[in-house]
């Protein structure tokens, strides 16, 4: 299969920027002496998740589906992190992978959940085994590694039938509002200390602590030591977007997934280009409005990545994108995008993006083109 004989839109992977990303990254964890537990919520593909494995230094998988878990169980993997809060309406769900001989791990953040979850293991006679989430940088959940509540949460933890206190993890999504490396370092050095500090204040109140799990993207490749963690979870650096290369963690040249679409007519008197890729193939998501180079719902290039970035998607419909200049005085080439041509879109938002898709089509270095699963749903 060649890339005319895909029907647009769909989502793309460039395998040779792909295997890089995921070298990077193996090579990195390999270097600071830590163990990866790779995120799977980007590209939620067993395909992307044997390279990620086949490049070394993981342990295990993080979700942020139970679907996701259930999804990778079946394809052999056994050690799985419910990375999300957990909710009481999830238990079951839970306990049958526990059943069937899935590890899996839950967290929460909160004394009123873990007596919830308590009971419901007390209940069925079988513990779930639990991390605590941290709140390291105020950005969005999570137990204050000084609380007081940190040390109530781990001791019912530890001391249900009903629990098991695995440890402590974090994620320092405020990393995403970085935009330089000594504000990337800055805080991937607030995320490590502040977790580890939790960490030790549950070993010296005579409480076990064995897991001590953090991460980001950006956080990951921006740390210079990991002394007192055990492991670490990103996710989107294996397809790499705008917002990344925005924060300044990769170039446009890394970015591995791209949106394929089609020219489908004009606007001249606008200066546009009209796609048959709206916001239901791109996503609604505008990440890169509040950073440094705005770049619309996605920066356009021509079907072998020319162009050099002078072409945004500047507006969006469900099914249809607006193509135009980055600098509007500028005229549209039309001679360059004639009707039918296919042209590439790298997204804002990789997770986003891809979460609008069924399945992959996979670019090798040779242009050949093989597709790869991807699942969705909760």
């Amino acid at each position: 299969m060649k890339i005319n004989d895909i029907q647009t839109p769909s989502l793309l992977v460039d395998e040779v920027r792909l295997e890089r990303n995921i070298r990077r990254m193996a090579q990195r964890i390999e270097t600071l002496g830590c163990r990866l537990r790779p995120h799977v919520k980007t590209h939620k593909s067993i395909e992307v998740f044997e390279r990620v494995r086949n490049a070394g230094h993981t342990h295990g998988i993080t979700v942020s589906t139970l679907h996701e878990a259930e999804y990778f169980f079946e394809h052999g993997v056994t050690d799985i992190f419910y990375g999300v809060g957990i909710a009481p309406n999830k238990l079951a769900q839970v306990a049958s992978l526990l059943e069937r001989g899935c590890e899996l791990r839950i967290t929460l953040d909160s004394v009123e959940m873990a007596e919830l979850v308590a009971a419901d293991g007390e209940h069925r006679g079988r513990p779930f085994d639990v991390l605590i989430e941290l709140d390291t940088d105020g950005h969005r959940s999570g137990v204050l590694p000084e609380s007081l509540e940190l040390l109530k949460i781990g001791k019912l933890l530890h001391e249900s039938d009903g629990t098991t206190l695995s440890g402590v993890m974090t994620h320092a999504g405020d990393s995403y509002a970085c935009s330089s490396p000594k504000a990337l370092l800055q805080i991937a050095r607030q995320e490590r200390d502040r977790t580890v500090f939790a960490a030790n204040r549950l070993r010296d109140a005579g409480l076990p602590c064995p897991v001590v799990s953090v991460g980001s993207t950006p956080t990951a490749l921006s740390i210079d030591d990991l002394s007192g963690v055990t492991e670490v979870r990103a996710g989107v650096y294996v397809f790499f977007d705008l917002v990344m290369a925005g924060i300044g963690v990769c170039t446009i040249d890394d970015i591995a997934v791209s949106v394929l679409t089609s020219v489908i007519g004009y606007q001249r008197e606008k200066n546009w280009v009209v796609t048959d890729a709206g916001w239901m193939a791109m996503s609604r998501d505008r990440g890169t409005a509040g950073q440094e180079v705005d770049q619309g719902y996605g920066l356009v290039y021509d079907e072998g990545q020319g162009f050099a970035g002078d072409l945004l998607v500047v507006s969006a419909n469900q099914e249809h994108g607006i193509v135009s200049t980055r600098d509007p005085s500028l005229p549209v080439a039309y001679g360059e995008l004639p009707l039918g041509a296919l042209l590439r879109v790298f997204p804002n938002h990789a997770c986003a993006t891809a979460g609008q898709y069924d399945k992959y089509y996979a670019i090798d270095g040779d242009g050949l083109i093989s597709e790869w699963s991807r699942t969705n749903g909760w």
